[in-house]
């Protein structure tokens, strides 16, 4: 049986290099070729999709720290072939017990500044991470936490070969990671930048694995792992002659040991006949991709002018981002308006706000109380921009050869999250608290055991009950966007995955200008937006998908970025 597995991951490998992987049986797509490869290692070996997700997800903690780690959280959406049933979990950073809502405020009650809110034992969330995983494999998966965190714990013994992307992320951080030792000692070896090309190996971080893979959950949320997480929170490594101010934070071990993954109802829609799930609060993903899709389902996209096309499409997303920037919070404290947001006769009602050009400015949220079944709450916010969010994070899609599909993304929030390695085991800590909004009250306020508001958006298609597509994006709050493009790339311009994947984004989140990358602001269908009022903020990139597309022939496309990031990594078990 061994050598049979080796023989398939050998097939699987010749893959690996590639964006895109066509075949039968499991697929995996990741940013990274060593993540791709641990995922198809365990599907190699009986293991299911939840357990190849999570070992693909440690390997990515190990080549991708900037971005995930068991020092975040995510969100986790899985598709149970058998029981015909999507589930989600919810393991995304809590606020400790000591938060309030003027948190971020200093003595003078204004907001802190920002890189003082990052940088600082005052942005870390309760890490959720490790907690998922364990729910995850108990719930559905098939193997141990032990087994499949094998092949992570190897890349970090052995190292991994750095990479442009890695040299440029730890060259944009380079002032902050010098500001504590942990972080200086592990990501500046003699205290440069790791050279491309050269062997970058995390044994603390192995170690670390290794007393998860023995000790389980538990090896993380009490005893000397929590205690280090507490004592960097609460008093961070500052290097000797540091200027910057570094707040401390205030978390403790109860609020380590307490913490909860939570399995919640995934969001369910419909757009065109398709059936699509997404995650739901705390995330504010799902919701607004569906919001935007229920604005989208009054035209047939198909038939437009590409520009006319393009024009609904902004339009619906900027309308979606008010509603979702003055309405969406953790449902545990907020009791959002959702069903109404969610109603098509919402949707047709809201559609009416849809212009021939763009407007100058944000716009006003809408009203769904009157579509709900109970409309009584008197809320009635104001327009609000979008909120700095960090666009680090990263998504992997994987599907097993019995039908089971993980779409996960996962994040410590900024590149580098809040720069704090723990000493002695090898992973940064996240600033995800920095998610939750500065205006008191707000639905994503501040507050003790609160999940700030999140975008990532890992998405599920099916038809007539069975899977389509698998998707989802890193990029903050572009990620929404990233992937209700994508969504309408397929669904209504009828693109193959990789071509969709690949095409230029545009991210409009109800502000003055849209941003775009892939040299769309040069197109034709640019300037013809532009006489429409639209204006241009181009960036290097936005998003870096994986996908996972159900061929009617009974195949799987497996796809990653072909250029962003640096390129991503797709695999199928059987090659076409």
């Amino acid at each position: 049986m061994k050598k049979y597995a080796s023989l398939l991951l050998f097939c699987a490998g010749l893959a690996l290099a590639q964006p895109t992987a066509t075949g039968t049986g499991g697929a995996a797509a990741t940013v990274d070729a060593l993540a791709t490869r641990a995922a198809m290692e365990i599907l190699a070996q009986g293991g299911n999709a939840v357990d190849a997700a999570v070992a693909a997800a440690a390997v990515l903690g190990v080549t991708e720290p900037y971005s995930c780690g068991i020092g975040g959280g995510g969100f986790m959406l899985v598709y149970l072939a058998k029981e015909s049933r999507v589930v989600s979990i919810d393991h995304r950073e809590v606020a400790p017990a000591s938060f309030t809502p003027t948190v971020f405020n200093g003595p003078d009650g204004r907001p802190i500044p920002f890189a003082e809110r990052v940088n600082s034992g005052l942005s870390v969330g309760v890490p959720g991470t490790v907690r998922g995983w364990e729910e995850a494999l108990r719930r559905y998966g098939t193997l141990s936490l032990g087994r499949v965190l094998q092949p992570a714990i190897r890349v970090a013994q052995q190292g991994f070969t750095v990479d442009a992307t890695f040299a440029a992320q730890t060259q944009a951080n380079l002032e902050r990671f010098r500001y504590f030792t942990s972080t200086r000692d592990l990501f500046l070896p003699g205290g440069s930048v790791p050279a491309v090309g050269s062997t970058f190996k995390n044994p603390d971080l192995a170690r670390t694995y290794l007393l998860l893979a023995s000790g389980g959950s538990r090896a993380f949320y009490t005893g000397p792992v929590a205690q280090a997480i507490v004592n960097t929170v609460n008093n961070p490594p500052v290097a000797p002659g540091v200027s910057a101010n570094i707040r401390k934070g205030n978390v403790t071990l109860a609020d380590l040991e307490s913490y909860e993954a939570r399995i919640r109802p995934p969001v369910q829609s419909s757009y065109r006949g398709y059936t699509i799930y997404g995650m739901g609060l705390p995330s504010s993903g799902g919701p607004t991709i569906a919001l935007a899709l229920n604005l989208l389902e009054g035209y047939n996209l198909s038939t437009l002018p590409r520009e006319r096309a393009l024009h609904l499409y902004l339009e619906a997303s900027r309308l979606a981002f008010a509603d979702r920037n003055a309405y969406m919070g953790d449902p545990e404290f907020v009791d959002a308006p959702l069903s109404g947001l969610l109603s098509k006769k919402y949707a047709e009602e809201r559609r009416k706000a849809i212009g021939e050009r763009a407007p100058e400015g944000a716009v006003r949220p809408g009203d769904p109380y009157p579509f709900q079944q109970d409309p009584s709450t008197p809320l009635r916010p104001q327009a609000q921009g979008t909120r700095r969010e960090g666009e680090s994070t990263t998504h992997l899609t994987v599907a097993d050869k019995e039908d089971n599909i993980v779409s996960y993304t996962f994040t410590i929030e900024s590149t580098g999250g809040n720069a704090m390695v723990v000493p002695g085991y090898g992973f940064l800590l996240n600033n995800e608290l920095t998610d939750f909004d500065a205006t008191v009250p707000h639905p994503n306020s501040p507050e003790a055991f609160k999940r700030p508001r999140s975008s990532m958006s890992p998405t599920l298609v099916f038809r007539d009950g069975k899977p389509v597509l698998a998707l989802g994006s890193p990029g903050g709050a572009t990620i929404i966007t990233t992937v209700l493009q994508t969504l309408v790339n397929v669904l209504d311009f009828g693109l193959p995955i990789d071509q969709a994947l690949a095409a230029p984004r545009l991210s409009q989140r109800n502000t003055q200008t849209t941003n775009v990358d892939g040299g769309f602001e040069r197109t034709p269908e640019a300037q013809a937006l532009a006489a429409l009022g639209h204006r241009w903020a181009p960036l290097a990139e936005i998003g870096a998908l994986t996908a996972i597309a159900f061929n009617p022939d009974g195949t799987l496309t497996a796809a990653a970025e072909p250029t962003r990031r640096g390129g991503g990594s797709a695999a199928v078990e059987r090659p076409r």
